[in-house]
């Protein structure tokens, strides 16, 4: 196997045991896979989840799912997380740096996808610009010092989750929280190309500051998740998409194989820092093949990324290096 492409399963996860991994969204879809397979392969995991009732059922289908001898699934812990809310950012990290023990990886998976409607996080940022971007962006920068403690051994690793809609992403400077115009979709691939620009960014500023920690980014082409059908929809608009989530469930990815891209980028010995992994699938929609992902000229623009960097600074009140 190589870092190009690769036929890639979750037997292929080399033992996780010692490592500890922070994954939000971990309660649902690629999330809980995720958090799934690195708990059979002896993780131990912070299970994050924003609502407390479906975080504990997620957890407790987990501990019943993750068996085997080297399971680590009895150590997982809960997290209750609210990327739309700054305050619980803070609050999270500085509990899990206070604590002094290392995290040896971050995966930044949980979002919001098209909602209708323009929502605001409880700080007045757009929702899918401030959950998708901003929350992750602050939890990675006050998680630094957690993940440097993990330096020494196999490096530390921070994945970001995008999208193959941040290919019709465009930052919109003047216009970053959809103020003047919304467009669901147009609006969510932003979000991702912005995803996609800070796992780049991150890279750059690691390695130039020698911490140590390796960024990467990762796609699960078109999987059924709940991103789909979760929100604040209308019953009609719910029905849609819950025939569209069938269809893309018989035709395109489940969630379990949408979750491979993370694994690899989260654990495989060949994936490289700064890379992006997606399913290698018709248009990396699916496939059980996982390698190289597509990668726009906007995620590519190192200027445009600078200056988003410094943006989400200012709005987060979070600076590099921590």
């Amino acid at each position: 196997m190589n870092a190009t492409t690769s036929t890639w399963r979750p037997k292929d996860i080399p033992s996780q045991t010692g490592r500890r991994v922070l994954i939000t969204g971990a309660n649902s879809g690629i999330g809980y896979h995720a958090a799934l397979e690195l708990a059979r392969h002896g993780a131990t995991l912070l299970f994050a989840s924003r609502d407390r009732a479906r975080g504990e059922a997620a957890l407790a289908r987990l501990r019943r799912e993750a068996t085997g001898p080297g399971s680590a699934a009895s150590e997982a812990e809960l997290v209750l997380l609210d990327l739309a809310s700054l305050a619980s950012v803070r609050e999270v990290a500085a509990r899990i740096v206070a604590d002094g023990r290392p995290l040896d990886l971050l995966v930044n998976n949980a979002g919001v996808m098209a909602p209708p409607k323009r929502l605001e996080t409880q700080d007045g940022f757009e929702l899918q610009f401030g959950t998708n971007v901003l929350g992750h962006f602050a939890l990675t920068l006050l998680l630094l010092p957690a993940l440097r403690l993990a330096v020494g051994g196999v490096a530390p690793r921070v994945v970001t989750i995008a999208s193959i809609a941040h290919l019709r992403g465009k930052i919109d400077f003047d216009d970053l929280q959809s103020l003047r115009r919304y467009a669901p979709m147009g609006s969510y691939a932003q979000t991702k190309l912005a995803d996609l620009m800070f796992a780049f960014e991150l890279e750059r500023r690691l390695r130039a500051a020698g911490l140590g920690i390796c960024s990467l980014a990762a796609h699960p082409g078109v999987a059924n998740t709940n991103l789909f059908q979760v929100g604040d929809f209308s019953a009609p608009e719910r029905a849609i998409r819950r025939l569209f989530g069938h269809a893309i469930g018989a035709l395109l990815n489940s969630d379990a194989e949408g979750a491979l891209p993370t694994l690899y980028a989260a654990t495989a010995p060949e994936a490289e820092c700064g890379g992006y992994y997606g399913p290698q699938g018709f248009r990396e929609m699916r496939g059980g093949d996982v390698g190289s992902a597509k990668i726009s000229a906007a995620a590519r623009d190192m200027a445009a990324a600078k200056r988003l960097w410094q943006v989400c600074e200012e709005l987060t009140g979070v600076q590099f290096p921590v």
